[in-house]
């Protein structure tokens, strides 16, 4: 089987999540159980850290994974969803799964596929757990998709739960108040695991802590892991980071550049110290430096305040709830240009309502539409916006939108591409070959 076959028949035979909505969503973990033990439990034969919440998980996972690997660990690293190549969500110390391992994967058991019918993010969980163990990664970073108790990746035995924030997002699945959906991410928290919280919320923190009592875990709070913990920006966002770790400061200049970093920064060297206090590694200083600066070459992380172009600046942000627009919107009133311009797209089931307020009255609008199913019509999108004194135009594609950005636009200008995953993920694949690291 070819590798382009094996991806069509995993996009064509089973239900995705990310393009279909809700009806992809399975609330039990029986298929990947089921599939995970045909395949011989390949996520008992590694060591790894579950990273859960709304908000900073891809990048937390991206981060830690950096770390692992400057401290000369074979580090796996499973994420979800991808931009522009499928093999995104499975990569080794940055380099994707070779396309012949997919395609022996998909064809060795596509009997077992068919018989047990599992959805497309089941069946690509069971390939990364089978890819890192046949490679016998020393550690794998596991980030889950949706939610924590129910998501497929659920199965594992973590050494470290790690749960980023509590935010807005998916509530028809996840629950419709900030609890209910903390106690679906408090699903990681094992027995006898340790568990590290990223942000101190007084609605969640509780959720958090009577499962952790229930589950026999030690909890953990990034502020107090890292007390010491100073921040500087400029006209691109996050320019320096200055912490304590075991005693010796830290002057780090962050590769990634979103204001919301600083945050996951934090809680990635919490993790470290706690990974360090519990013998995993020794902590060296340059090894730490080097992973917070090299972050995109080390392991190709993309789509977070990712500069395409300049003059005018072109930036791909995947903001696309509630609080991931707050973070934009501080970050936009530290910036210096001419005039805004902002290519936007969202899913039908967004609730817009929810991230419209916190959009720049002063902007100029192209409201667009990805080339999935569950996206929103960019008519509807362009009156919903109009409700909140958001003005624009639609446009039937992001091409066209991004382009007539593009045209309108003056070298000063700013031009933010933004929302939908699937939106940023179309200008990246058309900017693929010429994407600048984050600046």
């Amino acid at each position: 089987m070819k590798y382009s076959e094996a991806i069509q028949y995993m996009f064509d035979a089973l239900p995705m999540f990310h393009r279909q909505g809700a009806t992809a969503y399975k609330k039990d973990l029986t298929n990947i159980q089921k599939l995970c033990e045909a395949l011989g439990n390949p996520q008992t034969h590694f060591k790894c850290l579950h990273i859960a919440g709304t908000n900073g998980k891809g990048s937390v996972s991206h981060m830690l994974s950096a770390v692992l690997q400057t401290h000369g660990f074979k580090t796996g690293l499973y994420i979800s969803p991808h931009y522009i190549d499928f093999r995104e969500r499975i990569k080794i110390n940055g380099q994707y799964i070779p396309r012949s391992y997919v395609s022996r994967f998909i064809e060795a058991n596509k009997e077992l596929l068919e018989i047990i019918k599992p959805s497309f993010f089941e069946m690509t969980v069971a390939l990364a757990f089978k890819y890192f163990a046949d490679q016998k990664v020393d550690l794998a970073v596991i980030e889950t998709g949706l939610g924590g108790r129910l998501d497929s990746t659920n199965i594992i035995n973590p050494i470290l739960s790690i749960i980023t924030n509590i935010s807005w997002d998916h509530s028809d699945m996840l629950g419709d108040t900030l609890e209910k959906i903390a106690f679906e991410k408090a699903g990681i928290i094992k027995s006898n695991t340790l568990v590290l919280i990223g942000r101190n919320q007084e609605e969640c923190l509780p959720v958090f802590h009577k499962k952790a009592i229930e589950m026999d875990s030690e909890l953990f709070l990034a502020e107090k892991v890292i007390p010491d913990f100073e921040t500087t920006f400029d006209a691109f966002g996050l320019k320096e980071i200055i912490t304590t770790l075991n005693g010796k400061t830290y002057d780090i200049r962050p590769q990634l550049k979103g204001i919301y970093q600083a945050e996951n920064i934090r809680l990635v060297c919490a993790a470290v110290k706690i990974l360090h206090d519990i013998k995993l590694f020794e902590i060296n200083q340059e090894a730490i430096r080097k992973a917070f600066e090299q972050v995109t070459s080390l392991t190709r992380i993309m789509g977070r305040w990712q500069i395409v172009s300049m003059k005018p600046l072109l930036v791909c942000e995947s903001a696309h709830n509630e609080d991931g627009i707050k973070f934009l919107e501080k970050q936009l009133q530290n910036m210096s240009y001419h005039k805004l311009h902002i290519v936007c797209g969202f899913v039908k089931e967004k609730d817009l309502s929810k991230v419209f307020p916190y959009f720049p009255k002063h902007a100029r609008y192209y409201f667009v539409k990805a080339k999935i199913p569950r996206a929103l019509d960019a008519d509807i999108l362009k009156e919903k916006a109009s409700e909140f004194g958001l003005d624009g135009k639609a446009y039937t594609s992001v091409r066209r939108g991004l382009s007539q950005a593009i045209k309108t636009a003056e070298p000063e200008d700013l031009i933010l591409v933004t929302g939908s995953v699937f939106v940023v993920a179309e200008v990246l694949e058309k900017y693929n070959g010429s994407v600048r690291n984050q600046l």
